[in-house]
């Protein structure tokens, strides 16, 4: 049985990231898999990296953070991960920032001063899933923009750790879909959960 972590970053309740959520969530559990899903707002994940966890390079800081100790737990455990949050800024809200700063830290995630002096990835997971919602016209996100989601997911974050299949998929433009739309972009993105079992 596949352990799949599902993390959404959108403050709103009710918002379509939140239905993106769900769907992910019902889709991967209806299939079988042992799902660890965090709304971070929801559970009020602390987002903001302490000076002591800066510490001590390549280790993982014992922290007084009951949250903090179970998702770097989880993370290490995990087969798989699915990231759902808007586009703010060409950037993730900051709780999922804080959340790959402060859980995704050395000695849990990936090592550092490895023979060759890249680091090395030390997550199990080899798949992860970006769900993006945006409000930018995608001709508008390329030409301007240089799509910056797909840099820090798919070449700073992911293959750091270890994650070397990193699927993404923008569904836009939020603000004017239809009912039909979003029925469809949920259907999307349950067919996109359900193959990283594949």
């Amino acid at each position: 049985m596949s352990t799949i972590g599902v993390y959404l970053a959108h403050p709103r309740p009710g918002s379509f990231n939140h239905a993106l959520y769900e769907a992910v969530v019902d889709e991967l559990r209806g299939r079988g898999c042992e799902v660890r899903a965090h709304d971070l707002y929801a559970e009020g994940f602390a987002p903001l990296l302490t000076a002591e966890e800066t510490g001590t390079v390549d280790t993982a800081d014992p922290s007084a953070d009951a949250g903090l100790a179970l998702h770097r737990a989880e993370v290490a455990t995990l087969d798989a991960l699915v990231l759902i949050h808007p586009n703010w800024w060409g950037m993730p809200p900051a709780v999922l920032a804080g959340w790959v700063q402060r859980v995704l830290a050395p000695g849990v995630a990936y090592k550092l001063g490895t023979s060759d002096g890249e680091p090395a990835g030390l997550l199990r997971a080899g798949r992860a899933l970006v769900l993006n919602t945006s409000d930018t016209p995608e001709d508008r996100e390329r030409s301007e923009f240089g799509d910056p989601l797909e840099r820090i997911w798919a070449a700073c974050v992911l293959p750091y750790v270890g994650v070397t299949d990193v699927r993404r998929t923008v569904l836009r433009t939020v603000t004017d879909s239809t009912a039909a739309d979003r029925a469809e972009w949920l259907r999307r993105a349950r067919e996109q959960a359900a193959a990283l079992l594949d």
